[in-house]
């Protein structure tokens, strides 16, 4: 092994041994009773892993392009679900997996799986991973272009290639979407094909460099629809070539761009689509708040079915399924993790859903090998009446790597463990102020952790903040109110609130500073004035670091059982 091969990433050096496509044949003999690290390593690209400390409990992920698929295939799910004791998740890519496969069905059931019109390929490990787009597409009133057949194309190229599957430096995700307005961002995915328009043409600006932490940049590319194919083979040949094979915490997309600039990877793309590339054209989106039941282009409706935070049980799929069938209406997954039912001839609601889930996304917590925590289960410390009420969007991850897109919603969770606040089982680290629909910003960190039975009431306290602002939706409250003020201001104001028992107005901050010095000593004396009363103010010298962790400390440190404090409204203007 020579001396690059060495500085290679351990993904990297078991690529250069074999590729994931040659392995595959060797998955009739496998014994998955006494497989090898590289085994495990190998089977991700087809779909199958498991964690670190349950070596011998498989997950099996299934690759569902655009969240459709018929009401015959869910069903079958249920039932292999019913006959091998299997748990079925939505994820946030639109996708399915089985928990709970083992050493002596595994192989029946990706077989089984494989077999039903539906494959496995690609969808984990360093591929691109299932293309997303609005669960509307093509139905939907603010239809312009019906992408589903771009996204069967990529599919269709990328899938079975022996030069692409799990030999990418690292995973890509995709969304594209030819709304107008959209259930959910995509402003997270690596590549992003938003709907635009240009010399009266609809077709496609290019945004890339999102991940769970950024959002993606405008490439200033316009695409028309039948352009988009041709682009994507040049890009996954592109990142295939100059992406990072070395670290693997830097080697998405974004930190391709990052090392040699958006114009030098445009300019690689470029070469390889073998035509120029022509400038964006106007972006075409906006905000909508969508319904449970929603008016589709040939008169008919939609029905979101929102689910147990992305569990389903076989009892729910076969309900559903059966209802599709019998009312000849489709079977979406949404990237939200609901189902939707689309066709059906009245806004009737045919079945209550189990849970408030529309705007909670949660990442599959302990079933995945980096999290710690039942991340659906810890739903319960959440206001959820006041969440759905709002229409509030919430992504709560299970680790930082944040599969809850927990920086791209309007309050991001991130559940870790803490012993910062005594006997307490966990916490959760917030953010809010994500300007997410726009792409305009992520979400700040607002607290470094919270214990989880606090939770509930400082979540309440801040959605009766945005009550009390008067907008009509939090992110357009984040833009104008919360996104004014410095982090740890937020941090301190809400703290100071809870401590005094008050819910106090906050008014956009319209003050412009020439320096972050200039800004802390106004906010500082902002707080002092309205609460002279705490004495952790004085501990403010030049950041709010110190009385923030002190005011915490007092206010959340857990003696067994959750406060569950609600705040009073007390109307009172803040500047």
């Amino acid at each position: 092994m020579n001396e690059e091969e060495v500085q290679l990433n351990k993904r990297e050096r078991y690529k250069l041994r074999q590729r994931p496509y040659d392995y595959f044949e060797q998955f009739d003999t496998l014994n998955f009773e006494s497989l090898s690290e590289s085994d495990r390593y190998y089977l991700q690209d087809f779909g199958i892993f498991t964690t670190d400390f349950l070596e011998d409990e498989f997950t099996m992920r299934l690759r569902i392009p655009a969240g459709r698929l018929s009401a015959e295939q869910f069903l079958h799910m249920a039932d292999v679900a019913v006959k091998y004791n299997l748990q079925l998740i939505l994820t946030a890519r639109a996708g399915i997996q089985l928990h709970g496969l083992e050493a002596d069905n595994v192989a029946q059931i990706f077989k089984k799986m494989n077999t039903l019109g539906l494959t496995t390929w690609q969808s984990f490990g360093d591929n691109i991973r299932n293309i997303v787009t609005d669960v509307y597409d093509g139905i939907g009133i603010y239809c312009e272009i019906e992408t589903y057949p771009i996204i069967m194309k990529m599919q269709e190229y990328i899938l079975k290639n022996p030069r692409y599957v799990g030999m990418l430096p690292r995973r890509v995700s995709i969304g594209i979407s030819g709304n107008r307005s959209n259930v959910s961002s995509f402003f997270a995915n690596d590549i992003y094909f938003a709907l635009a328009q240009k010399d009266g043409i609809f077709g496609f600006n290019v945004y890339m460099g999102g991940k769970n932490t950024e959002v993606a940049e405008d490439a200033d590319i316009f695409l028309r629809q039948e352009e988009v194919f041709d682009f994507f083979k040049a890009f996954v040949e592109i990142f295939f070539i100059h992406g990072s094979r070395f670290s693997r915490s830097k080697n998405r997309l974004f930190y391709l761009i990052e090392s040699i600039g958006l114009d030098v990877l445009k300019k690689f793309i470029e070469t390889e689509y073998k035509k120029p590339l022509k400038s964006r054209g106007v972006l075409l989106l906006e905000k909508k708040e969508f319904s449970q039941s929603e008016l589709l282009k040939d008169g008919s409706y939609s029905f979101c079915y929102q689910t147990d935070f992305a569990r389903v049980s076989a009892d729910e799929i076969k309900k559903i399924s059966n209802y599709a069938m019998e009312h000849k209406a489709e079977i979406r997954i949404g990237i939200d993790q609901n189902i939707y039912l689309i066709g059906i001839k009245d806004a009737d609601v045919p079945f209550e859903s189990p849970k408030l889930s529309a705007t909670v996304l949660a990442c599959a917590g302990n079933l995945c090998p980096y999290s710690f925590w039942s991340i659906k289960n810890e739903t319960v410390y959440l206001p959820l009446e006041l969440i759905s009420k709002h229409r509030i969007e919430v992504g709560f991850s299970g680790c930082a790597k944040g599969c809850g897109r927990h920086h791209h919603t309007d309050i991001g969770l991130i559940g870790l463990k803490t012993n910062n606040f005594g006997d307490t089982e966990g916490g959760a680290r917030v953010f809010i102020g994500a300007e997410h629909s726009s792409g305009s910003s992520v979400g700040r960190m607002l607290f470094s952790m919270v214990p989880l039975v606090h939770l509930h009431s400082l979540l309440t306290l801040v959605i009766i903040t945005y009550e009390l602002s008067g907008f009509k939706d939090f992110e357009e409250f984040s833009k104008h109110v919360l996104n004014t003020y410095s982090e740890g201001f937020l941090g301190m104001w809400f703290l100071a609130n809870i401590q005094t028992k008050q819910s106090l107005k906050l008014i956009p901050n319209e003050t412009i500073y020439r320096s972050e010095k200039e800004r802390f000593e106004d906010e500082k004396e902002l707080l002092q004035n309205l609460f002279p009363e705490l004495d952790f103010l004085d501990r403010m010298e030049d950041s709010f670091f110190k009385a923030t962790s002190a005011l915490s400390k007092k206010l959340w440190t857990v003696e067994g059982k959750d406060p569950n404090y609600k705040p009073p409204i007390k109307r009172v203007a803040v500047r």
